[in-house]
């Protein structure tokens, strides 16, 4: 029999079909905030009225705003943002966004703990993988600054104690680990994700499937985890599809906000995933790919590789995704391709010269080490990235 343990993190509430607005306020008024700094998508900022009508109900609680929060949530974006909020005084961050915003969110309350005032300051915050492929988290107080999430997109980050920062120097994406980042409370509202571009939605959406995949199919995998993944695929495939047809299938991007949730039922408490999320990490950080493209252009081909040694489990997927007799590879490329986001890295701009160096990074992430078909060497991450060129 197999044993486990199901670690839950400190996140205190999730909030489900009320106005954005609305929901923060009384959030606030709940944690008792005085001085509330907003950290939002500029878009969102600039040309919709949805940070308008957070200010206007917030009133004398709201102290300040950032919405300069570039793609993979760079050092110094994060550092500019925290001082600002340091300088406002802030009691509790509200971040209002993709996962760059929510990610760069966290890792804002780790600096406003430590007193972090320059991108170099981050570093003895960062976990860090040995040639062995052992995580190494470094321990520290957590931030007394709490986050609220309200997400635009479907990566699911809003739920999970870990903050994906790029180092812009190195142009590699690493990860901060703590349970104290986890955000106090998260609002998902379908409402608003009508503003998110129509690409970013529906590739972040297959960012959650990768999640529930992974999950699925880890090493760690159990019953508790697999109910929760495999309903999520079923509510994604259908919603993506759905907001596809028709953008203002309201019901639809609920249905798909809810399946990101449970797409991190794993994830939020302990499963380690494997390749698609290792290189799609590296595909950030080293060549600018958006987050959701990297799941886009390399789950299928994960899965074509790692089919040798769990055709069986992937077969289960397939019956999740409404199609038992074909392949899961293949009805994922079906389904991404159906929703015409990228499939195959030429299209996202990545060129076999690189594949050396994606390569080596990836050998600096820890789920590498853990994707179901053992790792080893940086030639088994190119054979993987040929599958999907």
């Amino acid at each position: 029999m197999k044993s486990g343990m199901i670690s839950f993190g400190i996140m205190e509430r999730v909030i489900f079909g009320e106005a954005t607005a609305v929901a923060i306020a009384k959030e606030v008024e709940r944690i008792g905030a005085k001085k509330v700094f907003l950290l939002v998508g500029g878009t969102l900022n600039r040309e919709t009225d949805e940070v308008t009508k957070i200010i206007s109900t917030l009133g004398p609680r709201f102290c300040g705003l950032h919405d300069n929060m570039p793609a993979h949530s760079p050092r110094d974006a994060v550092i500019e943002c925290a001082n600002a909020a340091r300088e406002s005084k802030a009691d509790l961050l509200v971040t209002f966004g993709g996962g760059s915003v929510t990610d760069g969110g966290k890792a804002v309350t780790i600096c406003l703990e430590h007193g972090i005032t320059d991108i170099n300051g981050l570093e003895p915050y960062r976990t860090t993988v040995d040639e062995a492929g052992k995580r190494h988290f470094p321990e520290y107080s957590a931030p007394t600054v709490r986050q609220i999430a309200v997400p635009t997109t479907l990566s699911g980050g809003e739920f999970n104690a870990r903050a994906g920062v790029t180092e812009p120097r190195l142009k590699l994406k690493q990860s901060y680990v703590h349970r104290g980042i986890m955000p106090i409370s998260v609002i998902l509202d379908g409402e608003v994700t009508r503003h998110t571009p129509e690409w970013l939605f529906l590739s972040t959406g297959i960012r959650a499937v990768d999640h529930a995949v992974e999950t699925y199919l880890s090493l760690d995998a159990n019953d508790y985890w697999d109910g929760a993944v495999l309903h999520a695929l079923r509510l994604l495939s259908e919603g993506l599809t759905r907001v596809k047809s028709n953008p203002d299938d309201f019901e639809a991007r609920q249905k798909c906000l809810m399946g990101a949730w449970l797409s991190m039922t794993g994830i939020v408490s302990g499963c380690r995933l494997g390749a698609s999320h290792a290189i799609g990490h590296i595909l950030g950080g080293t060549a600018g790919v958006p987050h959701g493209h990297t799941s886009c252009v390399m789950l299928p081909s994960v899965l074509e590789w790692n089919k040798t040694i769990n055709s069986e489990r992937q077969a289960n997927l397939s019956e999740a995704l409404g199609k038992p007799n074909i392949p899961a590879s293949e009805i994922l490329h079906n389904l991404i391709d159906g929703l015409g986001m990228p499939r195959n890295l030429r299209t996202v701009g990545v060129k076999r010269e690189q594949f050396q160096q994606l390569a080596e990074n990836c050998m600096l992430d820890d789920w590498t080490f853990s994707n179901p078909r053992k790792i080893n060497t940086p030639e088994q991450v190119i054979e993987i990235l040929e599958l999907a060129i």
